[in-house]
């Protein structure tokens, strides 16, 4: 009888073609990942990875680097990933708890911009494998191994990148299997470090052991293939109190990217905050209220969101992106949020500052999560007229219920090329055709120079 990871790997393998919504969705996020790695690059955190392996880098190494330079493809897959996610500006997949493409876009690229004979329909194509690989292994844990504080971008996310890699490099199904065998002894990292630079670095971390199991895996290295559902294996250690497994049939035929989906970050913050964010933004463009007008506004939001967002008072960028506070009360006071607003010296001197104390969360209880996947987040408003206002959302903005406007997701990339201090214009025409290619290193190296 098949483990587990051999159905899953058999699964991903099986898929020869895809649906044009399946392929779109696929490049849209390898466009908004790598204008996320580009936004990312000059940031303190990919920096001290640079920095830390800087003798590693050279101008005739194997794989780009959005930071400069070339490097290993595991190298390349740690500095690009981290690059990609310490903005928290990439995107977001439910089934993994995971910023799967953060980990997936930078492993897959590593491997590709080492060999010049890898197309840009091979890299969608094993985009939609990893993506795959990851949701059916986040099904069989998630919500619980989330909510234990398991940072699923680094665990659920490293697992399934690395069939996606194991997928780019042409290995068969018992390969691609192994390759996730071997990423989940390698699969780690705390939700407690979030508000720290150590939180982009899962991502890093889990892009780098995904290259590196796929690697291995092709070397001929094995382990057990019934370790995610064994004793003293992935769901028995990491799986928390309430998660199901694995059990019956792993896909209804359809692509997981076309029924559930990512969702397109509209916002440089812990999703967490995105929805109460987009409620209460619903609320000021019905209502027109100021926030001087407020008297208080009251939030609750889901037990892991609750727990995500831990800084109140933020005392720096990271940990701005982890409050609900600094969050909803800069996006009322200008009308949106920006990475302009999550720099030192942005977050000390907000004007928002003086309305924090006004916002409140609380959490759901868990007698009323239990058995609901998703119960929406709520944002109610007390002005000093003595209105009331409330609002809920279920999805952010940027999900497949609420997707954004081509437009929307245009603004965003340039948004990103800017604040790096790229015109982006050409890069958006490259990325953007990048399915297309007969090489995706070419293509890549040409928009470089």
């Amino acid at each position: 009888m098949a483990t587990v990871l051999q159905s899953i790997a058999a699964q991903v393998m099986s898929r020869k073609t895809f649906s044009g919504i399946a392929v779109a969705r696929a490049r849209d996020a390898i466009t908004d990942t790598v204008g996320c790695m580009i936004a990312g690059a000059a940031d303190a955190t990919p920096q001290a990875v640079v920095g830390a392996f800087v003798g590693d880098i050279r101008t005739d190494g194997a794989s780009l680097l959005v930071t400069g330079g070339r490097a290993s493809p595991p190298l390349a897959a740690l500095i690009n990933a981290t690059a990609a996610h310490c903005l928290d500006f990439d995107d977001n997949f439910h089934p993994a708890r995971a910023h799967a493409s953060a980990v997936l876009v930078p492993a897959l690229l590593a491997v590709a911009t080492a060999d010049a004979s890898i197309s840009g329909p091979q890299l969608v194509a094993a985009y939609l494998a990893g993506l795959e690989a990851q949701a059916l292994i986040g099904f069989g844990v998630n919500p619980s191994h989330y909510n234990r504080g398991w940072h699923g971008t680094s665990t659920v996310g490293c697992i399934g990148a690395a069939a996606g890699v194991a997928h780019l490099l042409g290995l068969a199904a018992d390969r691609v299997a192994q390759a996730m065998v071997l990423a989940a002894s390698m699969a780690a990292g705390p939700k407690g470090q979030f508000g720290t630079a150590a939180k982009p670095f899962h991502a890093g971390m889990a892009a780098r052991n995904a290259v590196e199991a796929a690697f291995l895996s092709r070397a001929g290295l094995t382990g057990r293939p019934d370790i995610l559902e064994r004793p003293q294996g992935f769901l028995d250690l990491f799986g928390g109190d309430d998660a199901v497994g694995w059990s019956g049939s792993y896909s209804d035929g359809a692509h997981v990217i076309e029924t559930r989906g990512l969702v397109t970050k509209l916002h440089p913050c812990c999703a967490s905050t995105h929805r109460a964010v987009d409620a209460a933004l619903d609320l000021q463009n019905e209502h027109g209220f100021s926030l001087d007008e407020v008297v208080r506004i009251e939030t609750k939001v889901g037990r892991s969101a609750y727990d995500n967002l831990a800084y109140p008072d933020p005392v720096d960028e990271m940990q701005a992106r982890f409050s609900m506070q600094y969050c909803l009360a800069v996006a009322l006071l200008q009308g949106r949020l920006s990475p302009s607003d999550f720099t030192p010296d942005a977050v000390s001197g907000s004007p928002a500052r003086q309305y924090m104390a006004k916002i409140t969360m609380h959490a759901y209880s868990a007698e009323e999560e239990r058995g609901v996947e998703r119960l929406p987040h709520q944002v109610s408003v007390t002005l000093q007229d003595g209105r009331m206002l409330h609002s809920e959302r279920l999805h952010a903005r940027g999900s497949i219920a609420c997707p954004l406007a081509e437009e929307e997701k245009r603004s965003k990339f340039t948004d990103c090329l800017r604040w790096a201090g790229i015109e982006g214009e050409e890069t958006h025409s490259v990325l953007a055709a990048l399915g297309d290619v007969p090489s995706v290193r070419e293509a890549l190296e040409g928009m470089v120079r």
